[in-house]
């Protein structure tokens, strides 16, 4: 079985991994968080870049996900033993704040 998602067809699995190395390839300072599977959600990997910004994605086990760290040279954390960055609650709070910036400005018109 492929990767990423269970249940996803070989092609869909494919695009995901070329986006995730070509998300990885523009970015730097990339580290890899595993959070475990819950009642809600499969096993994620976590990439989070130096400044914060982040994706996630659904891997079928934390083996996989420590494949594509190895594969691409990242460090990999365990994201309920070590939590998560700063830099991305940090991320997260400035892509907020500036996207309610520019609402208030569409609704003052200006």
């Amino acid at each position: 079985m492929g990767m990423f998602g269970l249940g996803k067809k070989r092609s869909e699995r494919k695009e995901t991994r070329e986006r995730l190395d070509s998300w990885v390839q523009e970015r730097r300072g990339v580290e890899v968080f595993v959070e475990p599977k819950t009642a809600v959600t499969g096993v994620s990997m976590v990439l989070v870049a130096h400044d914060g910004e982040f994706t996630r994605r659904l891997v079928d086990t934390p083996a996989k996900a420590r494949d594509f760290a190895r594969d691409h040279g990242l460090p990999i954390y365990d994201a309920t033993v070590v939590g998560y960055p700063q830099r991305m609650r940090d991320y997260s709070r400035r892509t907020t704040l500036l996207a309610r910036r520019a609402e208030q400005e569409r609704l003052d018109g200006r």
